[in-house]
């Protein structure tokens, strides 16, 4: 795709939808729950709506002095806000707003990853998709502006595929009637790899995950293998359930069909939600995964509690509320709902030892995943190991963290 065909592409998609409705105001809540949310906004801290995550879009590949000037450009619009107090709650698709201003910033890596060719052209393009990616973040169910940011974050994902050295495979996995689509990216294809399948969580996009691969895996020469979790991306056919794992095991039991993967050495890595998902295929395919990370799971602690959950960020409740395909919400009945989503509830965490060593991290003083839950994780695998990352120096607790990960992933697969 030229980089003027990617121009005409963003303007035809989002031409139509210049007064489409703003993020924040797509989750309807039942009457009951308008006092809280009210209260909630005046007493959070917060000057965003959407939670920024700086540190870890800038590890994926966001240059972080782009990544400021898009915040600055958002923060500084005098265009009209839902909510004053939120930034990123500017409306209609021009600038000021989230989507518009990521667009731009996506166009550019784009524009400047056709000038240049090699490596150089497609880690530009990956980081075009990469910010594509995030206009449309947190990928809301009937936010009009995320989807057609979603549809150039494919396209420009499948443009870097064609030009990076390594091979990176579009495939399809037959799941109730419909197709599961995920991207296997291989160092070479000179014998079958090890692979990783990894899910981030329900505001992330398997087109994120690149990073991941360039610099972990390929040079270790295991594949990776991207699904998005249900209710989110390619995945969107399907609402999340308790059975959060189950598009996984889908993948996972169809992994034998592929001549470039060794289906003996599985590895599963899983982000946030993604994390919850791993964890529970490998109690349930404990005899085809051969280890597991888990990187900020929750599996328990913050999905029994209705206290917890109304911590959370009026963002990541309608997260929540979208996975779970709900028009309107109540919020203690969402507190409710979220139980069923508990390993342990499930039984899942609580009745029996896996073979399957599982690794689970977590950032210090995480709220979403505290330690009592990757105790619980540990506890229930054997050669389970639970660790927390010191949050002083998150961007190196990041890295450390991965580097871990992908180094015990390593000697569990080829050791």
């Amino acid at each position: 795709m030229s980089e003027s065909s990617s121009i005409n592409l963003s303007e035809t998609l989002f031409q139509k939808h210049k007064q489409a409705k703003e993020t924040s105001t797509l989750t309807q809540y039942m009457p009951s729950s308008h006092e809280f949310l009210e209260q909630k906004r005046e007493s959070d801290p917060f000057a965003w709506y959407r939670n920024l995550r700086r540190l870890q879009w800038a590890w994926l590949g966001v240059d972080p002095i782009d990544q400021e000037e898009v915040l600055a450009h958002i923060a500084s619009s005098q265009h009209s806000r839902t909510h004053d107090k939120w930034l990123d709650t500017v409306i209609g698709y021009h600038s000021g707003n989230w989507t518009y201003e990521w667009i731009r910033l996506g166009s550019r890596y784009h524009k400047q990853s056709e000038a240049l060719s090699g490596d150089s052209a497609a880690e530009r393009m990956f980081s075009a998709a990469l910010c594509y990616g995030i206009a449309g973040y947190p990928h809301l169910k009937n936010d009009t502006l995320a989807l057609q940011a979603r549809v150039l974050a494919n396209e420009a994902y499948k443009r870097a595929a064609e030009l990076t050295k390594y091979t990176i495979k579009e495939l399809e996995f037959e799941y109730q009637g419909k197709k599961i689509l995920g991207h296997l990216h291989l160092s070479n294809t000179d014998e079958p790899q090890p692979v990783v399948m990894v899910s981030a969580g329900l505001d992330s996009l398997q087109t994120d995950m690149w990073r991941l691969f360039r610099d972990y895996l390929a040079k270790r020469n295991i594949a990776m293998l991207t699904i998005d979790m249900p209710s989110i991306g390619h995945s969107h056919h399907w609402p999340l359930t308790q059975d959060s794992s189950c598009l996984h095991q889908a993948v996972l039991n169809q992994l034998s069909t592929l001549p470039w993967v060794d289906h003996h050495r599985v590895g599963l890595v899983g982000f946030r939600f993604g994390g919850n998902a791993m964890v529970r295929l490998s109690f349930l395919e404990s005899d085809k995964i051969k280890a597991c990370v888990s990187i900020g799971a929750p599996v328990h602690d913050v999905l029994v509690s209705q206290t917890k959950m109304k911590l959370m960020s009026k963002m990541y409740l309608d997260v929540l509320a979208s996975r779970l395909g709900k028009n309107v919400v109540d919020i203690n009945s969402l507190s409710t709902q979220l139980m069923a989503w508990s390993l342990k509830v499930q039984g899942i965490l609580g009745t029996r030892r896996i073979k399957v060593p599982i690794l689970a991290l977590s950032m210090e003083g995480d709220p979403v995943s505290p330690a009592s839950d990757n105790h619980l994780i540990a506890t229930f695998s054997q050669g389970g190991q639970s660790k927390r990352v010191k949050s002083e120096s998150i961007t190196r607790g990041y890295e450390q963290s991965l580097d871990l990960a992908i180094k015990w992933l390593e000697e569990q697969l080829c050791g």
